[in-house]
């Protein structure tokens, strides 16, 4: 007990410590904090797993509405047609098609022999 008294004397802010009640609430805390099988940084993954599925789910709605557009298209003869031409380039018995790439579109290619 002595040597409490002497670590009260030369650090006073320290005899708060001395109460059960602190010392309960202190233990609680550590335990909720760190022990805990839901401890703080548990909670901050799961929440960070969390926004990431709702940020998933809410891309899929988005594709998912595009899609059923598109199906809705689809199913009137002309628009399928001009899908078919777009897409995969097929073409009627009487006509050509001919496919123009631009520059732009190609990658560069370095010139080595200069060096």
């Amino acid at each position: 007990m002595k040597a409490f008294d002497k670590l009260y004397t030369r650090f006073p802010f320290l005899k708060f410590l001395g109460n059960r009640y602190v010392l309960v609430i202190i233990f609680v805390v550590v335990w909720l904090i760190f022990l805990d099988n839901y401890n703080y940084f548990e909670h901050r993954a799961l929440n960070k797993d969390i926004k990431e599925l709702e940020d998933n789910k809410a891309y899929y709605q988005e594709e998912i509405a595009k899609d059923s557009i598109s199906i809705r298209q689809l199913k009137n003869a002309d628009q399928t047609e001009r899908y078919a031409r777009e897409k995969y380039f097929m073409k009627r018995e009487d006509e050509d098609i001919y496919i123009i790439d631009f520059e732009e579109n190609e990658p560069k290619v370095e010139d080595t022999t200069q060096l």
